[in-house]
């Protein structure tokens, strides 16, 4: 299977805005995910979504018509626990956001009371509140370390566009004076991982997604072809300031099987 020049034996996909909108199939997306399964396809589901487990995504997918095992799902949480585990050890992390404990093995979880250590940040919601990302801000500037699980600026719901975490990342890396370290997308290990799943160099796969820096400039930075497509968040201006052109750009994933030659 072929993208222009480049042969491709193994696909990378974004899930929200790609797949699905508010856990609803967009249109023709199930039968197009099923056509590349039937082409012996591998295929690796590279989601920044944290207010669901990988399983009860996984299982999610399947109600919604798209066949997919659990560990064929690689969530920003399962890589934050990796690294966590790694790097941290021992330390106290205290959360915010959406992330559900299922995904962080092995991550030692505390309360403010416990003195964290280490500040993880997951998908923004009510709790993304005035006194929560003040404390933070403040174990930060005392030394804490600062992980966060993806920069994702916003993401689409079936209720319009919503703020996400990467904003509130953003303004404490200003305020603290230092970067958090991110462990999904765009984060250069994400796509690694992906990319040890499906077994394939870069050079071989194909990242499909809807956000223009996040997915494809991110996957284009490691050497995976980027595939924008008009779904989910896609603006045009987005897509006109970015710089850097997608390999490809197409107006859904209804278009990827032909795109490789299905």
């Amino acid at each position: 299977m072929t993208l222009g020049s480049r042969t491709v034996d193994g696909l990378l996909l974004d899930m929200d805005g790609v797949l699905t909108v508010s856990w609803e199939p967009l249109p023709g997306a199930a039968a197009a995910f099923a056509r590349l399964r039937a082409a012996g396809l591998p295929i690796r589901l590279l989601t920044n979504t944290t207010g669901r487990s990988r399983a009860t995504i996984a299982a999610g997918l399947r109600v919604a018509g798209f066949e997919i095992a659990d560990d064929e799902v690689l969530t920003a949480a399962v890589a934050a626990a990796g690294y966590l585990r790694a790097a941290h050890p021992q330390g106290r992390v205290f959360l915010l956001g959406d992330a559900q404990s299922a995904d962080l093995e092995g991550v030692r979880l505390v309360g403010w009371d416990d003195d964290p250590d280490v500040i993880l940040l997951s998908g923004a919601d009510e709790s993304f509140e005035f006194e929560s990302l003040n404390r933070a801000y403040r174990a930060l500037l005392g030394g804490a370390a600062f992980v966060t699980m993806h920069r994702t600026m916003s993401w689409l719901t079936s209720d319009g566009v919503c703020l996400d975490a990467g904003a509130y990342v953003v303004g404490l890396e200003h305020a603290i004076g230092r970067l958090a370290e991110v462990t999904g997308k765009p984060s250069p290990g994400f796509f690694a991982a992906g990319l040890q799943a499906l077994g394939l160099p870069a050079g071989r796969v194909a990242m499909v997604g809807d956000d223009i820096d996040g997915d494809v400039i991110a996957a284009q930075a490691v050497g995976i072809a980027g595939v924008l497509v008009r779904t989910g968040k896609f603006r045009e201006e987005s897509l006109a300031r970015a710089g850097v052109a997608p390999d490809r750009v197409v107006d859904s994933i209804v278009e990827v099987p032909g795109l490789l030659g299905l």
